[in-house]
């Protein structure tokens, strides 16, 4: 049976120019936020590396050996594969290869190649970052929507899981730790409820971002809910990207990832949803097609806080 809806037509899903900007220049913070610590680093780098006259005493510097491993290109999990004799060779290759041609400015050198594959490496943990950013959103909606309607909830922060250690906390102190939510359980009149994120689903074989689940903290066992297939009760992808370029193929391997998971549990009532930040004009006429014939049972624009809000008071009552 189809859903009443909160979005009436495809345009109400679409990311308008404002929600793109404010998601860029959101996105910016963040990156600027988190690169603050390389910042850091490369100006200790700096004064440190200015101590000395020549690259080749640079070697000599055991603080900043772990710098020179970076501005040599290897990465931290390369390491593991290196003697320290390889660490050596690499960090010579750079001095003669790269800050020895330099002359006099071989210490800015090896801080901008210091920088550069930090940045690198930025760019990667940003594309997590994004990812958790959207299911940041989507925790403390729902938490604010249980606390101010004084509905009893418990949290499992992702250092708890593996012992199962739930905890009652206030929404206020949760607020600032969204980002380390793992699991969140509350009752509604159906009965016991509980919500988890990116969790590796037997049946369907695929990493589903949103998991709802029948079952109180016992059942929830550590995560090992998934096995439980008669348990599932909404499974959801989440796609937090603001750029407009890749509004489609979020789209199409989120759908891709909803027709799986109809298939798997074929046999099963289970309902499916689609959360994104950027929805353009052809996917959200899809979109708002699949949930007028029931193939969705619902869909959110992330960055509209009406239907953010209307999503998770939806999936608080399932």
């Amino acid at each position: 049976m189809k859903e009443e809806l909160y979005i009436k037509c495809a345009e109400e899903l679409v990311t308008s120019h404002e929600q793109t900007r404010a998601g860029f220049i959101e996105a910016a913070l963040a990156k600027n936020y988190k690169a603050k610590p390389y910042i850091e680093q490369a100006k200790t780098l700096k004064s440190l590396a200015s101590c000395v006259s020549t690259p080749a005493e640079l070697l000599n510097i055991p603080e900043i050996r772990n710098c020179l491993l970076t501005a040599s290109g290897l990465s931290d999990k390369s390491l593991k594969y290196f003697t320290e004799e390889d660490k050596d060779e690499a960090i010579k290759k750079l001095i003669s290869e790269f800050l020895e041609p330099t002359g006099a400015t071989f210490v800015d050198e090896l801080v901008y190649r210091f920088l550069l594959i930090k940045g690198d490496s930025l760019g990667g943990s940003m594309r997590n970052y994004v990812g958790l950013i959207a299911q940041m959103k989507l925790i403390r909606k729902l938490l604010s929507l249980l606390s101010m309607q004084k509905i009893s909830f418990m949290v499992l922060f992702k250092n708890d899981k593996k012992e199962n250690k739930w905890q009652s906390l206030d929404y206020e102190h949760i607020f600032d730790k969204a980002d380390e939510v793992a699991a969140i359980q509350w009752n509604n009149k159906q009965g016991s409820r509980i919500l988890f994120f990116n969790a590796t689903i037997p049946l369907v074989k695929n990493n589903i971002d949103i998991c709802l689940y029948q079952g109180g903290i016992e059942d929830f066992d550590s995560g090992n809910i998934v096995k439980k297939d008669d348990k599932a009760i909404l499974l959801g992808e989440l796609k937090g990207g603001i750029d407009p370029a890749g509004a489609d193929e979020h789209w199409k391997t989120g759908n891709s990832a909803l027709e799986r998971i109809r298939e798997a549990f074929a046999g099963h009532s289970i309902k499916t949803s689609f959360i994104a930040a950027a929805i353009e004009k052809k996917m959200a006429t899809e979109i708002y097609t699949q949930l007028q014939d029931g193939t969705l049972q619902n869909a959110a624009n992330l960055t509209v806080d009406g239907q953010l809000t209307a999503y998770c008071n939806w999936m608080i009552n399932l």
